[in-house]
């Protein structure tokens, strides 16, 4: 259905304490193990371990203060012109986000404003107009933006460098393990609450069904990514210089960006961050980032990463053939391979069966239109933002 009735519900605003509850524990055991390998002697781990902590934080907190300022510069969105916005003017902000506390500032503005609108309301007392709704929806959208570049840029190249450790070095222990496991649920939680709630921000969009059309994604997102992740750590563990050909497709993916001119940002050095970023995304997975029809590059990225998926392996067993006799080779292949086949399969029954369509929308192209009824700068982000 089309989002002319959405309204920010009770379900909705739980969500929300659980993904702040999923960014705080991801970011703790990170934090922690960093320590742990610290008091082990293993200061390198521990210094990447930190690293993509560092700059996940510093890039969400960068557009987080951008968007701020973007709002605040805005007559629509701050219509007395006071110089402020949620409360806080230029100074606070730029504070907040040094002390890498503007995610926390959102989740804080978004929790308050959720509240009054779903639960302080009584029986028969005045509903929250629809435009209510549709703003909350729109800080929700950004937040679930920033966590996606969070997700990207700090839970994948954790889960894959601790991958590395435990396959190449033998090193595991509790805190590792949960370490991991927060990274991939992490994923998970901000690839499908990043679709859902981009889709019922915009007005004029289908709202991404739930049940299997949202299982059947979610399982091609994490099938694609994970196995991914699974080949990368192999050729790691055949040789760390395999970060060399990492960077070589991270480079192409920033050059591609750069092609199709993304129009994400309001200024030309953010855009050009957002370029770096988007070269990073596509080490892991495909996205559109123009919102135009790309179902033949899709099926090129695709084919090129299930070659990837399956050289891992087969080039691991040949160049070094002990191994095969690993403990981990054998599960860790059969995952790869059968992941890989599986989450293919997911990708084309959603984008045949499940993928909610319109007059304007194709296979795989960004999900918006501009509205009348959201803030613009919102909207415009929205309008011009990846589709994953």
């Amino acid at each position: 259905m089309l989002q002319t009735d959405s309204e920010f519900t009770k379900v909705r605003w739980v969500c929300t304490i659980i993904g702040l509850g999923l960014y705080l524990v991801d970011i703790v055991t990170d934090v922690g193990l960093a320590v742990k390998y610290i008091l082990n002697g293993h200061l390198v781990w521990a210094g990447l371990t930190l690293l993509f902590v560092v700059v996940g934080s510093a890039a969400t907190q960068v557009f987080s203060y951008s968007w701020y300022r973007d709002d605040m510069r805005n007559p629509l969105v701050n219509p007395v012109g006071d110089r402020l916005i949620s409360g806080m003017n230029r100074g606070g902000l730029i504070g907040l986000h040094v002390m890498q506390m503007g995610i926390f500032t959102r989740y804080y503005h978004l929790l308050k404003a959720g509240y009054r609108a779903v639960w302080s309301k009584s029986p028969g007392t005045f509903e929250f107009p629809r435009e209510v709704h549709l703003a909350l929806f729109g800080r929700a959208t950004d937040l679930s933006m920033l966590k996606l570049f969070e997700t990207f840029l700090e839970s994948v190249p954790q889960l894959l460098f601790q991958l590395y450790i435990l396959l190449g070095h033998g090193h595991k222990s509790i805190l590792q393990c949960i370490c991991m496991v927060g990274s991939f649920i992490n994923i998970a939680w901000a690839i499908v609450d990043y679709r859902r709630c981009l889709r019922r921000s915009l007005p004029q969009v289908l709202e991404m069904p739930s049940g299997l059309p949202t299982f059947v994604y979610l399982l091609y997102k994490l099938l694609t990514i994970t196995t991914h992740i699974l080949s990368l750590s192999l050729f790691l563990v055949l040789s760390p210089y395999s970060t060399l050909g990492m960077a070589v497709v991270w480079l192409a993916g920033t050059l591609w960006a750069h092609w199709v001119r993304t129009d994400f940002c309001t200024s030309k050095g953010l855009e050009r961050l957002y370029r770096i970023i988007v070269g990073v995304v596509l080490i892991s997975t495909f996205f559109n980032v123009k919102g135009q029809d790309t179902r033949w590059p899709m099926a090129v990225y695709y084919v090129l990463f299930a070659l990837v998926n399956l050289s891992g392996p087969l080039l691991l067993v040949l160049v070094r053939p002990e191994a095969n006799e690993t403990e981990y080779f054998w599960p860790v292949t059969l995952l790869i391979f059968g992941g890989t086949v599986l989450g293919l399969a997911c990708l084309l029954v959603y984008y045949t069966l499940c993928h909610p369509r319109g007059k304007s929308l194709q296979a795989d192209e960004v999900d918006g239109h501009m509205g009348q009824e959201r803030e613009p700068d919102t909207m415009l982000r929205m309008r011009n933002f990846l589709q994953l």
